[in-house]
This record gives structure tokens, C-alpha cells and sequence, in this order.
């Protein structure tokens, strides 16, 4: 008997949202490390806020419907609310029911904003790192460490001269050609020190290598440990030519305070004499290519000598398929923040968003 093409909504739901997803569903075992990554964070969580006043949306919540932004590649809170509206996959990992309604995207992106008090993103990223399935998954000896740039939330048109010129060649185009008016920037000399956007004034000019066009960037900085490949530690700095190895030195040091020294694995820009004497001295192993290019690489035979070393250059390139991931997937290529502070808290929730993305695999095959 054919049925008929009926569209009546039910009076009454009786969905059990738990019942809906499989069982072998990806997102249950991320939901659970999740979970307790959160209740790590508890106390973080209520210092933020009075005990008094209107309740908010619950930061359990909140943090599981940003990394739902992250895995589907949703590029704004608004489409993300749209989803959570229709979606009971997306309703069940946030964890609210099938008849509650999704937040206003105003709301939810002002009190995303207050996360950024408590330095959220880091402390979720190593909350993820200490629970014990985690980390027997992850190296103690062996690391390797890249940067890789963030384009600005700014056109090269905001960039203007930080002491307006006497001649008023500093001035923006006149009006009349729309909203995003010409400009000819040939023959014009910028430099940071003399130029700084309107849009993003902490944004740098920064060039990716020689013959390259200089765009307004950030550096986001990764950290992985050598046996799995997961990053453990993640950070954003200004784009300058000495943030790569400040960077590095900030997040292998409190990992190399230990009796037997640990690898350190990194690319040709780290491959310099004071950033290796530093690692020395933090009994680290400078496991760094060698950059023989018209100049005299810091790395030597006490170092080159050994099996590891080819290792560690080996396994490093690893750490190119995370930053793909974060610029691809959680759409961190071009930020839609502005300020190194709120830039940075997406890129670090991002390197923690990966790592979730990995973890149910890598735990299923070791058991």
C-alpha cells in the first residue's frame, strides 16, 4: 500500500536524542574526553563569572558548540545557530534537548568573548593532555616545533602611515568608487616601523619568503610531541623575524626540566647560533636542518652524528598536516578576529579542536 505524502507536525515529540546517534559514532568518544576536559576546568569556569545576575549560556556548552564550529568548517556563529536549530547531532553533543531553542548568535558570540578572561583555550588544550588515556598516547622525549603564518582580518588598504606625511600622500582615496576603492600602492615604501593598519593595528607586515608579497599577518606556533604526532602545546605571536624562536624556547622549556635531555626537531629558519646555544643550555637536542646556504649552519657533527637525528627530521614535517587542518578545516587560514589576543585563543582552541579530531583512532589502537 503506497502512503500518502503527509507533512503534519506531531503535537508532542518523544525523541530520545541519545538513542538517534550510533554507537560507533566518532563524536561519542570525543564528547567524553571532552567532558572530562571540562570538568577539569570547573573552577576556571566559575571564577569568570558573579554569583549573582542572569545565568549565561553554560561554558560546557558553549565550548562543545565552538568545536562543532571547528570539525563541520562553519564560518560564522549565525550559521552555527541555524545548524544547532535543526541539527539533533549537533544538539546532542551540546547537549541540549530536541525542543530547547538555539541561542541568539549575538549572545552566544558576546559570551564566547568573556572566555578569553581565563585564557580558556590553553588551559582546555592541556586539560585534554592530562587525562590518562591521552597521555600515555604522547612522547616525553622527542618533540619538533613550526610557525606558520595567520592572515589578518585587515586589507592592505588599512595600512597607513603611523605620523601622517606633510603632503597628505598619507590620506585615504577620495569617495566615489564604492566601498572597496582603488588604491595604487606602487612605488610607495612600507615598512612596520613607520606603517600599522587601522583595521588590526597589531597586525605585521610580513613577508613568507624572498620574492614573496608582503600580506598583514599573525604567527601561530605549534609544538608536537614525535610518537603520535599530536601537538601539545600551541601559541600566537606577533609576525616578526624573531617569533619562531621565541616561541619555541617559551613552549619546550617546561618540558625539557628533566635529568635526561629531550629532541628538539625544527626546519632552516631555527638554525641559528644563539637559538641553539639557548637549547643547549635548557639540555635540549637542537635536532634543526641545517641551513648551508652561503652561510655556516650552527648545527654540527655532535649533533648529525646520531640515528635520531634523521628521525626527528623525518617525523617534524608531521606537524605541516595540523597546521593544514587549522587552516583548512577550523578556517584559521584567514582570521575573522581581530587583535593578537583574540586571534591567538582561536588558534590555540583550533590546535585543541585537532587533537580531538585524532584522539578516538589513536586511543581505539592502543587499546
Amino acid at each position: 500500500m503506497r502512503g500518502g505524502d503527509e507533512q503534519t507536525g506531531e503535537l508532542f515529540s518523544y525523541v530520545d536524542l541519545e538513542a538517534r546517534v550510533r554507537r560507533d559514532h566518532p563524536l561519542r568518544s570525543i564528547r567524553e574526553i571532552v567532558s572530562a576536559a571540562l570538568t577539569i576546568l570547573e573552577r576556571e569556569f566559575a571564577a569568570l563569572y558573579s554569583p549573582i545576575g542572569r545565568p549565561s549560556i553554560p561554558r560546557e556548552k558553549l565550548l562543545r558548540a565552538m568545536l562543532l564550529q571547528a570539525f563541520y568548517s562553519i564560518r560564522s556563529e549565525r550559521l552555527l545557530m541555524e545548524r544547532l536549530e535543526y541539527d539533533r547531532l549537533f544538539r546532542w553533543f551540546v547537549g541540549i534537548g530536541v525542543d530547547d531553542p538555539a541561542w541568539d548568535h549575538s549572545t552566544f558570540s558576546k559570551n564566547r568573548d568573556r572566555l578569553l578572561e581565563g585564557d580558556i583555550a590553553a588551559k582546555f588544550l592541556a586539560a585534554v593532555l592530562a587525562q590518562p588515556r591521552v597521555k600515555k598516547l604522547l612522547s616525553t622525549d622527542h618533540f619538533s616545533v613550526d610557525s606558520t603564518l595567520i592572515e589578518a582580518w585587515a586589507s592592505m588598504k588599512s595600512v597607513r602611515p603611523k605620523e601622517a606625511p606633510k603632503d597628505g600622500s598619507g590620506e585615504p582615496p577620495a569617495a566615489g568608487g564604492g566601498r572597496n576603492i582603488e588604491a595604487d600602492f606602487h612605488g610607495q615604501k612600507r615598512s612596520n616601523d613607520t606603517h600599522a593598519s587601522t583595521t588590526d593595528p597589531q597586525a605585521r607586515l610580513y613577508k613568507k619568503g624572498k620574492g614573496k608579497e608582503a600580506k598583514l599577518c599573525f604567527l601561530g606556533h605549534g609544538l608536537m610531541e614525535n610518537r603520535n604526532g599530536l601537538l601539545v602545546d600551541a601559541c600566537l605571536t606577533l609576525a616578526d623575524g624573531h617569533g619562531e624562536r621565541v616561541a619555541a624556547l617559551h613552549m619546550i622549556e617546561p618540558r625539557a626540566d628533566r635529568p635526561r635531555a629531550v629532541t628538539l626537531g625544527a626546519d632552516k629558519a631555527y638554525d641559528t647560533q644563539d637559538f641553539v646555544n639557548e637549547l643547549r643550555a635548557m639540555n635540549v637536542s637542537p635536532h634543526v636542518a641545517q641551513n648551508m646556504s652561503g652561510r655556516r649552519s650552527a648545527i654540527d657533527g655532535r649533533t648529525t652524528r646520531h640515528d635520531g637525528y634523521a628521525v626527528s627530521q623525518r617525523i617534524r614535517k608531521r606537524i605541516e598536516e595540523a597546521f593544514g587542518w587549522i587552516k583548512t578545516i577550523a578556517g584559521q587560514d584567514k582570521t575573522k578576529f581581530r587583535g593578537r589576543d583574540r586571534v591567538g585563543w582561536a588558534f590555540t582552541f583550533a590546535a585543541a579542536a585537532y587533537k580531538l579530531v585524532r584522539l578516538p583512532r589513536l586511543i581505539a589502537e592502543t587499546g
